[in-house]
Formats: structure tokens, C-alpha cells, sequence
């Protein structure tokens, strides 16, 4: 049975719903306390849930990356350990370094909230593995900082490094802009393809009876 961490800050709203997503896949699930110092021993994935840490006060993840319990995460990390960031979680991947590029406010200025159809741009990576290249999900997003940015010379190794995963589109694979989001980035992973970072909600679309179960198959890759 796969071991998962849930990391939870003061503002996080997503947590016990990636509880459940994963215990639905059959993991044992434990809810991490932000002031804690230490990964829990045998942990297989750290995933850091979204919501709003710290009521994004200064800037979406920037007061979470102080939190004691980051420093084990960038050293689970280093060491080769598959972290996820949902939504806040990928903010906070970015303000820490372990993801390149950041979070912006989105180009309408709006909070926005939708079920968003993706198109996977890269499958060799465990997050995405059991999806078809160029496959369209069916995700919810919700979020006020979505826009992602990152230079031209980050967006060219990117590209290079297949680190590119998700981008938002119709339901037909073409790209769509949803927040001004470079290239209609929505998710992407680091050089070692072991951090992943995306803005839709995949726990969120585990069951059709909820609108989706296209999170399945995305959550179970990482647990394999």
C-alpha cells in the first residue's frame, strides 16, 4: 500500500478531498501539519493541496515557502522523491524553486472556476504515464493566479526537456487561453520529472457522478 503525505497550511481548502481521492485508489493518506520538520518515514508521494495558504497574503505560496515543513520537501525532492502541487501546491513548488517559472494573476483579473478540458503535451513522465499523448481530459480548474510565466529561455528548455505536460484547449486538442498562461501552460514537471506541478484539480474529477473521472487516471500514475 503506497504511503502519501498531504501537506496542510493555515488557508488550505483541498486537503481532505486528496484524502479521499487517494484512499479511493487504495493509498494510505496522512494529513501533514505545516509546522512539522520531517517528512513521515516510508512516505511514497508528498502532494501539496490547494487552497489558499496563508490567504495568499503578499503573493499566492510566497508566505507558505517559509513554512518549516518545506525545507524536508525540498530535501524529499532532491533526493528523488515524487512531490505534487495542485493549484496553491503548484505555487508554492514555484516560490521554493523546485518548479521553474511562476504563477501570475490571471489576464481577466478574475477568479476562475470551471470544469477545463486539457490536452496532454507529454506522457514519459509517471504523473502523466497512463494518459495517451495529446489526450483531452476533462478537469476542474478554480483559481485566481493561474497565469503562468517563465522567460524564453526557461520556455525553450521546457519545451526541450519534455517538461510541458498539461495545456488548456477545446475539446478538440486546440489551444485555448483560460489565463494568459504562456503557450496555454497548465501544468509541467522539473528536469528529473519526479516534482509535478499543474492548476486543474484532478481530485476533484474522480468520479462521473461528479461531472469527471478523468483525475484517475492522472493520480494513479504517480502511485505505481
Amino acid at each position: 500500500m503506497k504511503s502519501i503525505a498531504i501537506l496542510q497550511f493555515p488557508g488550505t481548502n483541498c486537503d481532505l478531498d486528496t484524502k479521499y481521492a487517494f484512499e479511493k485508489l487504495g493509498c494510505k493518506s496522512q494529513i501533514v501539519w505545516h509546522k512539522e520538520r520531517t517528512i513521515p518515514k516510508d512516505t511514497d508521494l508528498v502532494v501539496i493541496a490547494g487552497g489558499f495558504s496563508y490567504g495568499d497574503y503578499l503573493r499566492a505560496g510566497a508566505i507558505a515557502k517559509f513554512s518549516p515543513i518545506m525545507s524536508a520537501v525540498i530535501e524529499y525532492a532532491n533526493g528523488g522523491g515524487k512531490v505534487l502541487g495542485i493549484c496553491n501546491g503548484f505555487q508554492i513548488l514555484t516560490e521554493v524553486g523546485l518548479l521553474e517559472g511562476a504563477l501570475k494573476r490571471n489576464i481577466n483579473l478574475h477568479f476562475i472556476s470551471k470544469f477545463q478540458t486539457l490536452k496532454v503535451v507529454n506522457n514519459s513522465n509517471s504523473f502523466l504515464q497512463k494518459c495517451k499523448k495529446d489526450e483531452i481530459l476533462n478537469i476542474p480548474i478554480a483559481h485566481a493566479d493561474g497565469n503562468y510565466y517563465i522567460d524564453d529561455i526557461g520556455y525553450r528548455e521546457l519545451k526541450e526537456n519534455g517538461q510541458i505536460l498539461l495545456q488548456y484547449s477545446n475539446a478538440k486538442g486546440e489551444r485555448e487561453v483560460v489565463n494568459g498562461s504562456i503557450d496555454s501552460i497548465a501544468g509541467i514537471c522539473n528536469k528529473n520529472k519526479n516534482v509535478f506541478g499543474l492548476m486543474p484539480h484532478p481530485e476533484r474529477a474522480m468520479e462521473l457522478i461528479l461531472g469527471s473521472s478523468d483525475g484517475v487516471k492522472m493520480l494513479e500514475g504517480l502511485i505505481e
